[in-house]
Order: C-alpha cells, then sequence, then structure tokens
C-alpha cells in the first residue's frame, strides 16, 4: 500500500466503525472487493491487472462453492452477495467509458464490457460444475492447482513464458516480455487462506461461512498485500460479533498505525537508501561500509515488513477485527529457534500446522532415527518457505542455511543443555547467556539475508568474501 491508498482505506475504515453492524459487514465486504482491484499495480500486458483481480475473486467464489455443504449455498445471502460481486466487477468494466479514464479504482483501462460478462459467466458456470463434483476431487485438483499456479508465478522462466504467450495472444510485442510483466497482487497470501480453508475442510474442522463472509476473509483489505495469514474460524468470529469501538481501542488504533507508518515510511525508506541490493553488492570495496549495508538492510527488512503488519492490524482493530501478530521482536531472541517463533509467525504457524507437523508424523510412524527426522522436516520446511518467496536457487539457499542453522541449534541444545544450566547458575551468567545468544542469533539472520536479497549465488558469495575482507 501507497500512503495514499493507507490513507483512503483507512478513512473508509473509520466510516465503517460507526455504520451497523449489518451493514458494516456489507461494507467491509465492498471494500474487500474494490482493494483487489485499486491495490493491483498497473501492467504492461493489455488488461492483466483486470483480469487477475477477477481471476482471483473467480477462485474465492468457485473454493466456496466446494467448501460449502449443498443445502447451505443458495440462500437468499449468498445469492444477493454473489449479485453485487458481479455488478462492481460490471461497474468497474464500465469505468472505460468516463471522459477520465481509468478510474482511480481500476490501475489502467478495463476490457470492454461484453468480455468481463463473459468472463462473469464463465465463472458461475464453473461454480455451478465445482458444486455437482465430490469435495475428495475438488480438494486433490484444487489443492494441485493453486500449488502450481503459485509456483510458477514465483518461476521468473515460467513468467516470462506466461508474459510472452499473453503478449502474442494481445497482439503486443514479446520482444520486452519480462518476468515482471506479471504481478498479481496478493496472490501468495491469497492462496494460502483458500489452502487454510481446504484443509481445515478435509479435517473436518472448517466452520460454515456465506459467500460474503469467505470473500471478505480471503481478501481483507488491510491484509492483503502484506498479512497476516488469518485463520477463517478466527475472523469469522471476530466479523460476526456486535461492535461498538470503545477508547481502549481507538488509543491501540492510533499507537499501531502511527507506529506503522513511523517504521515503513520514514525508517524503513530511509534504511532502503543505503541497504544491500543486487546494484550496490558488487560496488562496495571496504569491509566496513560492507557491514552497514547487510545491517541497514536486516534492519530495513523487518521495519518495512512489521510496519505494514502494524497498520493492517491498526486498521482492522477499527472495525473489530484483531488480526493476529506477526512480529514480537525477533532479533531479541536468543537463538535461531526463537527467532523464527517471532518473526512472520502467522506464517510459520501455517507451515507447522500443513506441513511440519504432518511430516513428521510421517516419519515418526515409519521409524526413522529422531536426528534425521530434525534434518528433513526442518530443511524440507524452511526449503519451502524459501520457495513462498521465490523459486529461484538464492532462495533454495537461503532456505538451507535457516533449516541447517536450526537443525545445529536443535541438536547443540540437547547436547550441551545440562553443563549450560548448571554453568548458567547466576543471574549475571544467564544474562551473559543471553546476550551471546541475541548477538549470535542477529548476526546468523543478517548473514542469511544475503542469499534472500542477492539473487546471483555468485554475487553473494563475492559479498561474503568482502564481508571478511576477501
Amino acid at each position: 500500500m501507497t500512503l495514499t491508498h493507507i490513507a483512503i482505506f483507512g478513512a473508509l475504515t473509520l466510516l465503517a466503525a460507526f455504520l451497523s453492524d449489518r451493514i458494516r459487514g456489507l461494507f467491509l465486504f465492498t471494500l474487500s472487493l474494490l482493494a483487489v482491484y485499486a491495490l493491483q499495480p498497473a501492467l504492461p500486458i493489455r488488461y492483466l491487472d483486470f483480469w487477475l483481480p477477477t481471476a482471483a475473486l473467480g477462485l474465492a467464489v468457485i473454493f466456496w462453492i466446494s467448501l460449502t455443504p449443498r443445502e447451505s449455498r443458495f440462500t437468499r445471502d449468498n445469492w444477493l452477495s454473489a449479485a453485487w460481486m458481479g455488478l462492481l466487477i460490471l461497474a468497474l468494466a464500465l469505468t472505460r467509458c468516463l471522459p477520465s479514464a481509468p478510474s482511480p479504482l481500476t490501475p489502467s483501462m478495463p476490457p470492454r464490457l461484453e468480455l468481463v460478462f463473459a468472463a462473469i459467466l464463465a465463472v458461475a458456470a464453473l461454480a455451478a460444475l465445482t458444486g455437482r463434483v465430490r469435495f475428495g476431487w475438488i480438494h486433490a485438483v484444487g489443492l494441485v492447482t493453486l500449488i502450481v499456479l503459485l509456483a510458477a508465478l514465483k518461476s521468473p522462466e515460467a513468467s516470462l513464458w506466461a508474459a510472452r504467450t499473453l503478449r502474442l495472444a494481445n497482439g503486443q510485442s514479446v520482444e520486452t516480455a519480462s518476468s515482471f510483466d506479471i504481478r498479481w497482487l496478493g496472490i501468495s497470501y491469497i492462496v494460502f487462506r483458500i489452502l487454510h480453508t481446504l484443509r481445515e475442510r478435509q479435517m473436518g474442522t472448517l466452520p460454515e461461512v456465506s459467500l460474503r463472509e469467505y470473500v471478505t476473509y480471503i481478501f481483507f483489505y488491510p491484509a492483503l498485500t502484506a498479512g497476516p495469514i488469518d485463520r477463517l474460524e478466527r475472523f469469522v468470529k471476530d466479523l460476526r460479533a456486535a461492535w461498538r469501538p470503545a477508547q481502549d481501542d481507538w488509543i491501540v488504533v492510533v499507537q499501531r498505525i502511527g507506529l506503522g507508518l513511523f517504521k515503513k515510511f520514514v525508517l524503513a525508506d530511509s534504511l532502503a537508501l543505503m541497504a544491500l541490493n543486487a546494484q550496490n553488492a558488487d560496488k562496495v570495496q571496504s569491509t566496513g561500509w560492507a557491514w552497514i549495508l547487510l545491517y541497514a538492510y536486516a534492519l530495513q527488512i523487518f521495519l518495512d515488513f512489521s510496519g505494514y503488519t502494524d497498520i493492517a492490524i491498526g486498521m482492522a482493530r477499527m472495525v473489530g477485527i484483531r488480526l493476529p501478530e506477526n512480529f514480537n521482536a525477533p532479533y531479541l531472541r536468543a537463538n535461531i529457534t526463537q527467532f523464527w517463533n517471532n518473526w512472520h509467525m502467522t506464517l510459520t504457524q501455517w507451515f507447522r500446522a500443513y506441513f511440519f507437523n504432518p511430516l513428521t508424523r510421517s516419519l515418526r510412524t515409519r521409524k526413522f532415527p529422531i536426528w534425521s527426522v530434525i534434518l528433513i522436516t526442518q530443511l524440507a520446511t524452511m526449503i519451502l518457505i524459501g520457495l513462498w518467496h521465490g523459486v529461484t536457487l538464492n532462495f533454495v539457499l537461503w532456505g538451507l542455511w535457516h533449516g541447517l542453522g536450526l537443525f545445529v541449534h536443535n541438536r547443540w541444545s540437547d547436547a550441551t543443555r545440562a553443563r549450560v544450566g548448571e554453568w548458567a547458575s547466576t543471574p549475571f551468567r544467564q544474562n551473559v547467556l543471553n546476550v551471546l545468544g541475541v548477538l549470535l542469533t542477529f548476526h546468523f539472520v543478517a548473514l542469511g539475508w544475503i542469499w534472500f536479497v542477492l539473487p546471483a549465488p555468485a554475487l553473494a558469495v563475492q559479498f561474503f568474501a568482502r564481508l571478511i575482507g576477501m
């Protein structure tokens, strides 16, 4: 979100805080629908910045159909919500006829109205077909489809191929095609929320929700671009509850939004001027400046990400939605395990619930040695988290770095726990151990950011060498 987006959506959210509970739900639903288009960046491929948000909404409708019992789908409220979605999309398409087109609600001129209408009918037909298929098939096909979609969008090669194909279909030149031609706003968070609902439905723990509630959850505008990843059951409980903001709520709103704006637009954006990146990594000559660039990036990525989270939590609190915390002083943790329990917490909890824990149980039932179970699960989980950021070698190396770090810490902690506990028998010695642990963990994480931010592994190795004076 830009400052302009934050100001506009913040003002509209403030208005929603004083609406009746029934109207508030519809208002948040509408804002979330509009945000999918308004926050989508403009793209060089004609009409793609309209079709991608439309496709995201279509996915949400189709998966909601598959998750909802037949007898609960065709209620008056759900029909009205579906009709309202269709009308809003058509209304956005009609903005191409305005004298000042495109409107502020779409990044560029929308496609022709008849094409948008045909797309809405296609989604409706696909949703109707989905409703006739058994959930088990939908779960399997949907799971594979979402994972392949996310992997393709995160892969530069696949994105470049798709960009060339779309340019060719649009009659545009393929010579200037780039993997950055396809930037789908919030798709990582959208996919993970949908996967969460699929998995909970499979386990029989998914609450029954209306179409309006489901779409609001998937596209809730404060958390659309940078999380956190909420759970449907918790989110809907807040959404349904009666809400009248009290003085304490407004204090939290002002504190979180103010802190988030300061973190992101003052501190993080200032640090970005000198933080490590692919352009300055091979230009720095001195070891001292190399460390300064690295420290600046470590602080920038935390302040940027946690700043957006603070803004999202504060904005949501205005309308009674208590989004989960995502960061809890991660750089002040004394070991790498504690770091990952306090950094991007909703993402790590997602992977722990749906990948790490099931994989651990599976390996243990096969009588794998404990050390091998820990190694395999830590490496696999962290590599997947790396690939979630991008299907490239540098993110795989970043995942390996943290997976091995978690494994070594686990083995070291088990081997030395008794001796360390015996030595740290006084508060002073405990503080010494804690300070040393914080310094070691921070530098391990900071060095890992080199793999994260530098796309070429050779450049990353070169920068590592610069840090030690080579």
